[in-house]
């Protein structure tokens, strides 16, 4: 399955929780800001990336955006349907 992940650079503080708990998918640049990570590859960070994975990586990445305090990152299924934060 694929699911897009957003990060609202405006919103990071650099608590870098979303890191702890998954490294593989973020970590943070030089303004302490979370970029999205393609599985740890050498790919060039961004702030929006789509993943292909599996179910298990999907919940690690979203308990890693719940574990924002500032709620900075956005997780999308491929129809673009919003899984969290939930509207």
């Amino acid at each position: 399955m694929k699911i897009t992940i957003k990060v609202d650079p405006d919103l990071c503080i650099g608590a870098a929780s979303c890191v702890a708990v998954a490294d593989e998918t973020f970590h943070l640049n030089d303004e302490n800001k979370a970029e999205v990570l393609d599985h740890g590859k050498a790919e060039t960070p961004t702030y929006e990336r789509t993943l292909e994975v599996t179910e298990d990586e999907k919940n690690t990445i979203i308990l890693a955006a719940q574990s924002c305090p500032t709620l900075a990152i956005a997780i999308f299924d491929e129809s673009g349907a919003q899984l969290f934060p939930e509207v």
